[in-house]
């Protein structure tokens, strides 16, 4: 550790010290973790397996509704401006709109929904419930969107755009759990 007698003394530190510390600096954060997460991918038709839902997820446990909801609108707009930041290293407001948008336009409401629960109260329980909520949501929107690309059969978009994820997500949020239990114990809210 530091001592604030050096850290005091040295300008640079300081100024890392404190952007460290700023709301700024998470939103940015979760916003590129969220990036790369989405590269670690499962090209699959119509929608492919990725892990970036554990990040919205978590941006929401670790930011509070707000930043978090704040943090997926950057990694959105980020995107739509063409940079390549979906799966497959892909970008452009045409992806919002084709049949993965549905999932994407869902993570600043998935992510402020698991900040919402868990800024009223947070053990166990309700952070599962959280993480549940918020990847439940991801998904209905997800396969509600991805109906129009179907002809308008909700069903089978249900099915090829949620149901088939269910172990996949499931483990995804025991890995969120478990990440948020361990990290939170020394950093329940960032910053």
């Amino acid at each position: 550790m530091i001592s604030k007698e050096k850290i005091k003394n040295n300008p640079l530190l300081t100024l890392l010290i404190n952007v460290r510390n700023s709301e700024l600096f998470w939103i940015i954060t979760f916003s590129v973790l969220t990036a790369l997460s989405a590269q670690l991918a499962v090209p699959t038709q119509p929608v492919p397996f990725t892990v970036q839902t554990m990040l919205v997820l978590l941006s929401g446990a670790f930011l509070g509704s707000r930043k978090a909801a704040y943090s997926q609108i950057l990694y959105l707009t980020i995107g739509a401006l063409g940079f390549p930041v979906f799966a497959g290293f892909s970008f452009g407001v045409a992806k919002l709109f084709g049949p993965t948008g549905g999932y994407l336009l869902a993570f600043p409401f998935a992510a402020f929904l698991t900040g919402y629960i868990l800024e009223r109260k947070s053990n166990s329980f309700l952070i599962l419930l959280s993480f549940i909520t918020g990847e439940l949501l991801i998904l209905l929107s997800g396969a509600l969107y991805l109906s129009i690309f179907m002809g308008g059969n909700f069903y089978n978009a249900l099915f090829s755009g949620a149901i088939i994820f269910s172990v996949w997500d499931l483990v995804k949020i025991a890995a969120a759990f478990s990440i948020y239990k361990a990290v939170s114990k020394k950093y329940p809210k960032l910053p």
